[in-house]
């Protein structure tokens, strides 16, 4: 069994990805760590709670020791890092969470991982030459998009504008820098717009809904 850590499993991203992992994913163990604050609830994952290859701890990623207490306890292989405070208009009204929790929470993550996985930089330990971490990103690093402006790619240069993208868009660069100084094995993704199942109803798309279904303006 490969034992592969995930934060932010009870949001609706990563909820969503546990549930789907775990049917199509026989030979893993996801250990689901959550903080559990206003976007995440566990009814979430309310379906998958007795799977016998499920487990759930609430715990916050700026926690270090705890981090370091789940490497040693289920020996993780691997992390698919969701966990961040996520929501721009927060951002604006306390931005410190964000740079707790986006930022310091990445480093720990690294920072473990790499004395977990790695003897020295470049040099794996045995049983975990494929081990991976997976960071989860935004579009929003990359900035606004006017009207009449080519889409954004891969390669458009990073121009956060917000103290959220500002905090993962430091996230990524702790991400790059682990993968380069340390040859640390890592991939960025950076999503857009989701929509679907157990979203938290203040984003765009399920507020539009909502609010058509009550026919408000």
């Amino acid at each position: 069994m490969r034992n592969i850590l995930v934060t932010g499993g009870a949001g609706f991203i990563g909820s969503n990805f546990i549930i789907y992992y775990l049917d199509h994913n026989p030979d893993s163990v996801i250990i689901n760590l959550d903080a559990l604050t206003y976007a995440g609830n566990t009814d979430n994952v309310k379906e998958i709670a007795n799977h016998p290859r499920y487990r759930f701890i609430q715990g916050n990623i700026c926690d270090r020791a705890l981090i370091e207490r789940l490497f040693y306890k289920y020996d993780i292989k691997d992390i698919i890092h969701l966990a961040a405070e996520s929501h721009v208009d927060n951002s604006i009204a306390r931005p410190d969470a964000f740079m707790q929790t986006n930022i310091m929470g990445t480093f720990n993550l690294l920072d473990v991982a790499k004395k977990y996985w790695m003897d020295s930089p470049g040099i794996y330990k045995e049983q975990y030459q494929n081990s991976r971490f997976h960071h989860v990103s935004t579009d929003e690093v990359y900035g606004d998009l006017d009207e009449g402006c080519d889409p954004f790619i891969e390669e458009t240069p990073y121009a956060p504008s917000s103290p959220y993208s500002a905090s993962k868009a430091s996230s990524d660069f702790l991400v790059r820098a682990w993968q380069h100084t340390f040859n640390f094995p890592t991939i960025i993704t950076n999503c857009s717009n989701n929509y679907g199942p157990f979203q938290f109803p203040e984003k765009l798309i399920p507020l539009i809904i909502m609010n058509a279904l009550k026919a408000k303006k």
